[in-house]
């Protein structure tokens, strides 16, 4: 009367799934894209020197590179970077 029961493995069956990448090709290119506006965002917000650092020269500091292109490049890239990231691969449907 005595029943035996099967050794239970100790290697757990995981899905087929769970072999995927997290990310496909297109979404690193977008994200790639991202990363290269925010660098360029952050670049033109920078600048160069001053030729004479003694003197404030608001023309410089308050140019439409730095106030206005600069911020809306670099926003430009995290909306890209969130796209990127969100975004559906078609080849895992």
């Amino acid at each position: 009367m005595a029943t035996t029961k099967k050794a239970a493995s100790t290697a757990r069956a995981t899905p087929a799934h769970s072999n995927l990448p997290l990310f496909g090709k297109e979404n690193y290119k977008w994200m790639l894209i991202g990363i290269v506006l925010i660098a360029l965002g952050l670049f033109l917000m920078g600048g160069g020197k001053s030729k004479d650092p003694n003197v404030f020269n608001p023309k410089e500091v308050y140019s439409f590179t730095r106030i206005t292109l600069a911020p809306i490049l670099i926003l430009g890239g995290f909306v890209i970077e969130i796209f990127a990231i969100f975004r559906k691969d078609k080849s895992s449907q």
